[in-house]
């Protein structure tokens, strides 16, 4: 497992895609927008891990909730894994919760399934597997 990405929420990707270029002193390499989820990313590599920035698309949506709430910031942590469903499998052993126990389309290529904060000190953790890898 490593930290594949930290997400962070944004109230402006324009704004927000200005500053990181300049504070990280590259572009970003992708934008995308996942409908399901009302948001559009946008991604910056820093090598072996990512910044993931998340503009809410609709008032309704997660990130626009979390703005709402609690204003800019990190709004999840990314880890990286092999084989999501081991992963998802042994969490649920150890008692932690799940928004959803089944993995689903994310941004950047990825199969995606969230931690609920509630077991996991108020942080929301997104666990997240390059689609197309199989699964050791």
């Amino acid at each position: 497992m490593k930290i594949e990405h930290l997400g962070i929420a944004v109230k402006s990707l324009g704004t927000s895609d200005d500053l990181f270029a300049k504070l990280l002193g590259k572009e970003n390499y992708k934008q995308e927008t996942v409908e399901r989820e009302g948001v559009t990313t946008s991604f910056y590599d820093l090598g072996e891990s990512k910044i993931e920035l998340l503009e809410a698309t609709n008032p309704e949506s997660p990130v626009a909730k979390f703005l709402d709430k609690r204003g800019e910031g990190i709004h999840h942590i990314a880890f990286g894994v092999e084989n999501i469903y081991n992963e998802i499998e042994r969490l649920k052993k150890a008692g932690f919760l799940f928004i959803s126990e089944e993995p689903k389309d994310g941004a950047d290529n990825k199969l995606i399934v969230f931690l609920h904060p509630k077991s996991t000190n108020g942080i929301l953790i997104e666990l997240c597997q390059e689609k197309g890898e199989e699964p050791s």
